[in-house]
């Protein structure tokens, strides 16, 4: 099922009409994407930044103030949730407890007044899909908080939906669990091919899972693309800063006679026209050089099994420190109070100083 967003937009009143009547807030403005059928697509940005309510504008939990929803070619903007055909997972699961897993799987079928046998066999192919297949008889009470998530995935699935939606469904899980999950809902997505808007605020689980990421912010999307190619290829300063563990490195700058200036060091060659900068360099794009281009006044080195992270201070980084990671085998001198690096050109970023836009 591909799914074509035009236009879209949903503006939220003011909360409070005496105090600020003009106090409306633009929570999607103007978003215009296209979700290929059978893909896994991520809306993924900071809190507040709209993704949420474009999940529940998309299951018709919420009306948007205007444009379009198309799943394939039906326009389904004004349909009645229970009418589009979607299967819905919310952050914090919305089981029955005093329904068994079972009972809880096959609550759709039975608002469809599917037949029992029929919704029986049903909800254990579903159960078996997302492996709780041993868990039919249990209650939520007595289940962990990944099986629990799995229960909700099953129910959402059992109806055989044409689009699955995933509100945060990973944020009330343990980091281990989390890295489980995440691995399972691909999985599923994968083997059931069903297309699939997953929500979430977390780049590393987004960049991890999704075919396609929806980059927003403040209600309007920044970039659109496959993980790695925004990463390495970022639209603006936003996009760079928001993606990366550890986060990206932002120094201001200037370009002179096609060299880039970090403060008094010259250290990249550029195209770009003389102007003021902010130069975003990735962590991994340091290699130290005894002779580099660029000096770090080093606080402290970790060293994290294959890599040594260089947490270090500089006068134009905008950040209150710069962190390189390099392989552990590099042999760095026996006084580290001052390093020099060269940079890989291609983890080197220039955003112009007024707009944040990347320059090429």
């Amino acid at each position: 099922m591909k799914i074509t967003i035009q236009n879209l937009t949903k503006i939220f009143p003011s909360r409070n009409k005496k105090k600020d009547p003009n106090g409306a807030v633009t929570a999607v403005n103007d978003m215009c994407i296209e979700i290929p059928s059978g893909k896994l697509v991520g809306l993924l940005g900071p809190s507040g930044c709209g993704k949420s309510t474009t999940l529940f504008m998309l299951s018709g939990l919420e009306t948007p103030t205007s444009g379009k929803i198309l799943f394939d070619e039906q326009d389904v903007t004004s349909l009645a949730a229970e009418r589009r055909g979607i299967g819905l997972v919310f952050q914090n699961y919305a089981l029955y407890p005093h329904m068994t897993v079972e009972q809880n799987i096959m609550f759709p079928l039975v608002n469809m007044r599917i037949p029992k046998n029929e919704a029986k066999a049903r909800a254990l192919d579903t159960a078996r899909l997302v492996q709780i297949e041993d868990l039919m008889a249990r209650k939520p009470s007595e289940l962990s908080g990944g099986q629990q998530q799995r229960v909700a995935i099953a129910r959402a699935l059992v109806k055989m939906p044409n689009v699955l939606l995933l509100d945060e469904p990973l944020s009330n899980l343990d980091a281990r669990l989390r890295l489980q999950t995440r691995e399972e809902i691909k999985r599923i997505q994968r083997e059931t091919g069903i297309t699939t808007v997953f929500v979430t605020h977390d780049q590393e689980e987004a960049m991890s899972i999704c075919d396609t990421m929806v980059v927003m912010k403040l209600g309007i999307v920044q970039q659109i693309g496959e993980p790695q190619t925004i990463y390495d290829n970022p639209a603006n300063l936003f996009v760079a800063n928001f993606l990366g563990t550890p986060p990206i490195n932002i120094f201001k700058g200037h370009v002179k006679d096609g060299k880039v200036y970090i403060g008094e060091e010259a250290v990249a060659n550029t195209k770009v026209e003389d102007q003021d900068v902010f130069v975003g360099v990735r962590p991994e794009g340091f290699v130290y050089n005894a002779k580099g281009a660029m000096t770090l006044d080093v606080d402290h080195i970790e060293v994290m099994g294959r890599d040594k992270s260089i947490v270090s201070r500089h006068a134009s980084s905008t950040k209150p420190y710069v962190r390189s990671i390099i392989d552990s085998d590099v042999k760095l001198p026996t006084d580290t109070t001052k390093l020099t690096f060269n940079l890989k050109p291609n983890k080197v970023f220039l955003f112009n100083a007024e707009t944040e836009e990347r320059l090429r």
